[in-house]
């Protein structure tokens, strides 16, 4: 049973620049599927798809037996899904903890438990609770944006590009706490330009091309696929 299950969807943005051509994608209960290909794939705008970002043009999103297909965000976050972006992922004048705490704003109170959870992940966010968050360093960034989609405690966490931007030494840090999050239990779908270090740790991968699915295997197995390592590998 998938917990996501992306069906035939069209997306794209506006009327006219469709992305994404019947692109199927499923996620099960505390799976750690990434989705990768060449730059213009169309991989952020699944993610922006599911997440009711981008213009739904056909096809459908089911999370949790529910029918999320053109849910806008701010309803999709009830559901269970959370979602780091790439790009302006923190509100750099807030301070760790005023971005933490927004990551619990559809709640009445921010639940104590949630923020220990997440100082106890990322013990760097405890010690820079008051310091403003534009003033971290990108792999901080990172942390804290990740933190804030944990507020919640989601089924599915959601990442696009986790390590873009990092120094070469940070991005094995990075992957390590994104395989402890999936460890934990939560669901992961991830978009990654460091294709073969993410398919070096999921379970299951999609290559995107075009805006449609090419393969789809096992992690290892697309891994060890000599035409997608030529194709989309770089060898």
């Amino acid at each position: 049973m998938s917990l996501l299950a992306v069906r035939d969807l069209d997306a794209g943005y506006g009327e006219d620049l469709q992305i994404l051509h019947g692109v199927d994608i499923d996620v099960a209960d505390g799976e750690y599927v990434t989705i990768v290909g060449p730059n213009g794939a169309g991989k952020s705008t699944v993610m922006k798809s599911v997440f009711g970002l981008t213009t739904h043009m056909g096809g459908s999103v089911t999370f949790d037996d529910t029918d999320i297909t053109g849910m806008p965000p701010e309803e999709v976050i009830y559901e269970g899904l959370g979602y780091v972006p790439q790009n302006d992922n923190i509100f750099p004048t807030l301070s760790v903890r005023e971005n933490l705490e927004m990551g619990a704003y559809i709640l009445d109170d921010v639940p104590q438990d949630a923020l220990d959870a997440v100082f106890e992940r990322f013990p760097i966010l405890d010690e820079r609770q008051s310091q403003k968050a534009g003033t971290m360093s990108g792999g901080q960034q990172q942390m804290l944006a990740m933190g804030r989609a944990l507020m919640l405690d989601p089924d599915l966490l959601m990442l696009d590009e986790p390590s873009a931007g990092l120094a070469p030494d940070l991005v094995d840090d990075m992957f390590d706490r994104i395989d402890e999050i999936n460890d934990d239990g939560t669901a992961i779908l991830m978009v990654e330009q460091n294709a073969k270090e993410a398919l070096q740790r999921c379970d299951r991968g999609y290559v995107l091309a075009q805006g449609q699915n090419r393969y789809m295997d096992e992690g290892d197995v697309l891994l060890a696929d000599e035409e997608v390592r030529q194709q989309f590998l770089g060898g």
